[in-house]
């Protein structure tokens, strides 16, 4: 099939990418030239695990260009995948979306077009698009004989660090319209996702229990709501657990005990029940945010995801609070936090709980430096305010610190010889913001060892 992607950023990239590794023809349109020179030259602008591997295998199938009309003419699908940032009031700000559906409308010639809402919207957008198409498709001046088209919504499920594996090897396929031919039309895109009969990408094996992918065919509504209320259900998860692990702190229970034994009931499950610092990232907390908002807009409270926003912004509170419960007095004192990224194997920052705690820190009177092994460069461009905080090594971070926080659960940190920074320190005070450490080894190696919680 013929597929044109609108937006190159995490998504969009992700399934142009994806789509075209799987056989169909893929252009990818981005009005970015410089992202565009970028991705034509096999690098990827985002730091993504095997995605420039996938743009290699991809690149006979792959275009990308400025030009709608070099994408959208004669596609059987155009995917929207442009940001939809939150607006003051908690609402995603749509002006991205209306202008990607007023231009995709001026170039449709196709006899049947699916024009696919990838972007995490609103309940209510696929109708607000597909009126927007309509009212752009007749005020062309060639509105072309024979043109159809439909919308349909079909929201990603993508794991930042995992976004391949999520793609290729999905728990789900959701795609919502309130037209038959359009849910066909998706449903003959995914076949080869549906039935796993793609070969595997050398880098990323199919896993050996990975069956026939379900997929939920249903109406617009009901797609965009199974998006935001799945988000906000794993908000709720990690939110969750985080306040047990305040009461588990205050009884004298081991919070990573309590979680593993509630996780093994199959009605709960062990993911996304991780104590810590809390959630980031670009889809909790807008998402969250837009739930409620939506919900206000039809008079309707959402106290439980409200709470989830709330307990969730407090654990970052907290760990500047334990920080200063431990130091006493945080003014003039040294603190290294391990790790920018909201997450490991990324580099995106969006409401990174590093930035909020740095932030705090400062505003408290300490010293802050800040690592990590890939997001740096970004963090620079993105937070310049805090870019002089940035140490190049652990050990410029370690070197006479007073306390040391590691909030971003790499790899890297994990696995490095902490024995090593230990008398780098002023004082060795080691908070485990992921509770990822082994608590009574950090201490025999001479770490006066914190958790966030428990």
């Amino acid at each position: 099939m013929k597929v044109c992607v609108v937006g190159t950023g995490y998504v969009g990239l992700t399934t142009g990418v994806s789509l075209a590794f799987l056989g169909h023809d893929v252009t990818c349109v981005e009005i970015d030239q410089n992202k565009v020179d970028m991705l034509r030259a096999g690098r990827c602008p985002i730091y993504e695990p095997g995605m420039e591997d996938l743009l290699s295998e991809a690149a006979p199938k792959l275009n990308f260009t400025t030009s709608f009309a070099e994408g959208v003419p004669g596609a059987d699908v155009v995917f929207v995948a442009v940001q939809t940032p939150s607006s003051p009031d908690g609402s995603p700000d749509l002006r991205y979306l209306r202008t990607a559906a007023e231009t995709v409308a001026q170039h449709l010639d196709h006899t049947f077009t699916v024009v696919v809402n990838k972007s995490t919207v609103p309940i209510g957008s696929g109708n607000w698009v597909d009126a927007i198409l309509r009212d752009s498709f007749a005020q062309c001046e060639d509105r072309r004989e024979g043109c159809e088209f439909a919308v349909a919504s079909n929201p990603e499920f993508l794991r930042e660090g995992n976004a391949i594996h999520d793609t290729l090897y999905p728990d789900r396929i959701v795609i919502g319209s309130d037209n038959p031919r359009s849910l066909e039309v998706l449903n003959q895109l995914y076949r080869p996702i549906i039935n796993q009969t793609f070969t595997a990408p050398g880098f990323l094996p199919r896993p050996d229990d990975m069956a026939a992918v379900p997929l939920v065919s249903t109406d617009l509504a009901s797609a965009e709501l199974i998006k935001y209320a799945a988000n906000a259900f794993l908000a709720l998860k990690i939110s969750y657990v985080n306040e047990i692990g305040q009461l588990a702190g205050k009884v004298g229970a081991d919070i990573t005990e309590v979680a593993r034994g509630i996780g093994l009931d199959d009605r709960i499950g062990s993911r996304f029940l991780e104590p810590g610092v809390g959630w980031g990232g670009s889809c909790f907390g807008k998402d969250t945010k837009a739930l409620i908002a939506t919900a206000g807009e039809y008079n309707y409270e959402m106290p439980i995801v409200r709470a989830a926003r709330d307990v969730n912004e407090r654990q970052r509170v907290i760990a500047v609070e334990r920080l200063q419960d431990e130091l006493r007095i945080l003014k003039g004192r040294r603190i290294g936090l391990l790790g920018l990224a909201f997450k490991p194997n990324t580099d995106d920052l969006r409401d990174s709980p590093t930035v909020d705690i740095a932030k705090l820190l400062i505003a408290r009177g300490a010293r802050v430096r800040l690592h990590d092994p890939i997001a740096g460069e970004r963090f620079r461009r993105e937070y310049p305010e805090l870019a002089p905080h940035l140490t190049e090594t652990i050990d410029g971070l370690f070197d006479d610190c007073d306390a040391v926080v590691l909030v971003t659960k790499w790899a890297q940190y994990l696995e490095m010889d902490w024995s090593k920074f230990v008398g780098l320190m002023r004082t060795p005070i080691l908070l485990d913001g992921r509770h990822a450490l082994d608590a009574e080894r950090m201490t025999r190696l001479g770490y006066r060892y914190l958790a966030i919680s428990g």
